[in-house]
């Protein structure tokens, strides 16, 4: 479990001040200048050591991500982009982040961008998100006024922050439609290569970086690569900012160490299941895009990209949705299905057609009327979305359904029998036979 000494957002409740001087007497913007005076490579070979992997839900290491950037300002300027487009259905860390401690990540914003010599920061927040870009705007223009960025300030690197408001599409998440977005047009994710490195918003070289990721960058800087990648296993260092959401007594954020058993984080920071861990159904462990587990996995399982792959689920966002028996398993997967196809952009066939296919596969399966052979069918139909699509938003649509029939196909296939022979599906309510 993770110390207090050890936890980097230490206003992530929103106790104290978020303002320029509470956030500097937590510990922002100290050293921040003499960080800069180390070079590039340094804070670039820092973050790598570090082991820091993105937040944003793959997972890439992200000093190394930082090292594809030009090592040479040329004729094209670089920029940072952070991604605050945070729509994965349960994921909620980034918004406490920007509320509760804003001048973490325009700190972090500053280092990263020097680190890729950039001059320029977009922050695209996500179009629900109007208190987050109030707070964003309030603390950015703090940091103009005390020079701790913008021309000629007192760090010695050029730098401007553009807060960017979205509009709510799911999409824009994706890099590369959060770029197009950026730059006015309909976002749409774009075919790569070339990549964002090369060629980003407006065809220079940029990083896309989760808000995370950004945010915890001074502190390793400041605390050491040794102390981060003390934290958890090997391959799956530091901190990390989970969100438990469903049926626990007191759903929360929590900044844990990565590799913390499920179990533990569940009983420790959320007084455990509803009605005790024996009621546990299955939990989805990274936001909605990723297989849900049953509980005989959630049992042993640790909270980390290694541990959840291989049970064939993934770490995602660590935004965890803990589902008790009372959940209908097949309905929940159905209206998550949903949203998938509701904020499809369409570009793609496979995801186009497939999202609205599977779920209303899935809408009659949740009722019932469907045919036993039709499970397999979808599972041969998401396995067609997945991985034939521009961006990920097919294998998130696809994901969801795969871990319903892997651990959860007997529900569907009583639900059919049920219907088929006239009994009720629930307590209360009878379907006639066919």
């Amino acid at each position: 479990m993770l110390e207090d000494k050890d936890r980097i957002f230490t206003n992530l409740y929103g106790r104290e001040d978020w303002s320029l001087e509470a956030a500097k007497k937590r510990g922002a913007w100290h050293l921040t200048r003499e960080m800069l005076e180390c070079g590039q490579d340094w804070i670039c070979d820092q973050i790598k050591a570090s082991g820091l992997r993105g937040r944003g839900g793959a997972g890439f290491p992200t000093g190394l991500k930082w090292t594809f950037m030009p090592k040479q300002e040329g004729p094209r300027p670089h920029y940072l982009v952070v991604n605050a487009d945070e729509s994965e259905p349960g994921t909620c860390k980034d918004r406490d982040i920007m509320r509760h401690d804003p001048h973490l990540l325009i700190e972090g914003c500053l280092v990263a961008s020097y680190a890729m010599r950039a001059h320029k920061c977009y922050i695209y927040l996500r179009g629900e998100y109007i208190y987050e870009r109030e707070r964003m705007e309030a603390a950015v223009k703090e940091a103009y006024e005390a020079r701790l960025i913008g021309e000629n300030n007192i760090h010695g690197w050029d730098f401007d922050v553009y807060i960017h408001h979205g509009a709510g599409a799911y999409i824009c998440g994706e890099e590369t439609a959060l770029l197009e977005s950026l730059e006015g047009k309909k976002g749409q994710p774009r075919l790569k290569p070339p990549f964002p490195a090369n060629a980003g918003l407006y065809g220079c070289p940029t990083t896309v970086n989760n808000v995370e990721s950004i945010a915890v960058a001074p502190t390793i800087l400041r605390r050491g690569a040794e102390w981060f990648a003390s934290i958890g296993r090997e391959n799956n260092k530091g901190t990390k900012v989970f969100c438990i959401s469903g049926h626990v007594n007191k759903p929360c954020n929590v900044e844990e160490a990565m590799s913390i058993p499920m179990r533990q984080l569940i009983e420790e920071h959320c007084g455990g299941v509803r009605g005790g861990w024996e009621n546990l159904k299955a939990v989805i462990p990274g936001g909605s895009s990723v297989p849900l587990i049953p509980r005989e996995i959630c049992d042993d399982v640790l909270m980390d990209f290694d541990a959840l792959r291989e049970v064939k689920s993934g770490l995602g966002t660590a935004a965890m949705i803990v589902m008790d028996q009372s959940t209908d398993v097949v309905k929940a997967i159905a209206r998550i299905s949903y949203f998938y196809r509701h904020e499809s952009c369409g570009q793609c066939t496979p995801c186009r057609e497939g999202t609205g296919w599977m779920w209303r596969v899935l809408e009659r399966m949740a009722r019932g009327e469907a045919e036993h052979h039709e499970i397999d069918m979808l599972l041969d139909v998401s396995t067609q979305v997945e991985g034939h699509t521009i961006c990920a938003l097919g294998d998130a649509a696809a994901w969801p359904v795969q871990g319903l029939i892997r651990h959860f196909r007997h529900e569907i296939e009583e639900r059919i029998s049920t219907y088929r022979i006239g009994k009720p599906l629930v307590q209360g309510a009878t379907v006639a036979a066919e």
